[in-house]
């Protein structure tokens, strides 16, 4: 197969459009791109990946179960000062857990105002799974 994908966009259901881009932007520091009925685009500074909020009627969840009451999120956002994040996102009213080290990576949840859960990590180095690893097998 010859055709390379790329992820373009990730959607996000949330209950209050108004509220959530403006929380989206503050928190997430994502820069508007152009609304559309029900929608509106953003796009993050430093990354080709688009953010999209969809507007629902009721909360919907951005996780699945992976068995018993363990659920897993659909998507993680990588961060070079994972301590820094949370720092932030804690000094400025985001609910947070606390920052678990996975021993290959570090991470930590923060939820949205629908109560979205979302995965914040940050692979050391020397991981199979940090961007420098991924690439040298990407040009093998």
């Amino acid at each position: 197969m010859s055709v390379l994908f790329k992820v373009g966009s990730v959607f996000i259901p949330v209950t209050d459009m108004e509220k959530s881009m403006k929380w989206y932007e503050k928190h997430l520091g994502v820069r508007k791109i152009d609304t559309w009925d029900g929608g509106a685009g953003f796009y993050f500074p430093n990354s080709d990946t688009q953010l999209g909020l969809v507007q629902v009627d009721s909360p919907q969840p951005t996780e699945f179960v992976i068995s018993g009451k363990k659920k897993n999120v659909y998507f993680n956002f990588l961060v070079e000062d994972i301590e820094e994040v949370h720092k932030d996102l804690k000094n400025s009213g985001v609910v947070t857990s606390e920052i678990e080290d996975f021993g290959g990576m570090k991470g930590f949840e923060f939820f949205d105002l629908d109560h979205n859960p979302f995965s914040v990590v940050n692979e050391v180095e020397d991981s199979p799974f940090h961007r420098d690893q991924v690439k040298k097998s990407q040009y093998k």
